[in-house]
Formats: structure tokens, sequence, C-alpha cells
């Protein structure tokens, strides 16, 4: 998720999962992923964007080639 990037509800949730493996389930940006994923609500989808800027762009990348394919 680059500054101007928009992802769906269902790549979100994909992405949370992918973070879960890289980073932990415990990981806030996982966790943000995941429920923005669930409820939608603009909140929600802020804060995930948010958290998942503030990872290592290793681990950004690491998740959008693990969903990838």
């Amino acid at each position: 998720m680059d500054e101007d990037v928009k992802i769906d509800r269902e790549t979100m949730g994909r992405l949370g999962k992918a973070l879960i493996f890289i980073c932990g389930a415990t990981n806030p940006a996982a966790i943000a992923l995941k429920t923005a994923s669930e409820t939608g609500t603009a909140a929600d989808i802020k804060k995930a964007r948010t958290l998942f800027l503030k990872l290592k762009p290793g681990e950004r990348r690491s998740a959008f080639e693990m969903i990838a394919g």
C-alpha cells in the first residue's frame, strides 16, 4: 500500500494473513488489516493503512509478494 495505492477489503484480509505469517499474530498492522477487511469502516481502513505504512519496507514488500502468487 504505497501512498496512492487503493486496495479492496478482500485484499486487506489477504495482506493481514500474510503479515500474521511474516510478523506474527500480535502484529498491530496485521490485526488492523484483518479488522478493516471485516468491518469496512473508514476509521478501520485508515488505521490499517497507517499501521501498514509504518512497517519496514521489506515487510510490506514481502506481504505483497505473498498475496501475488
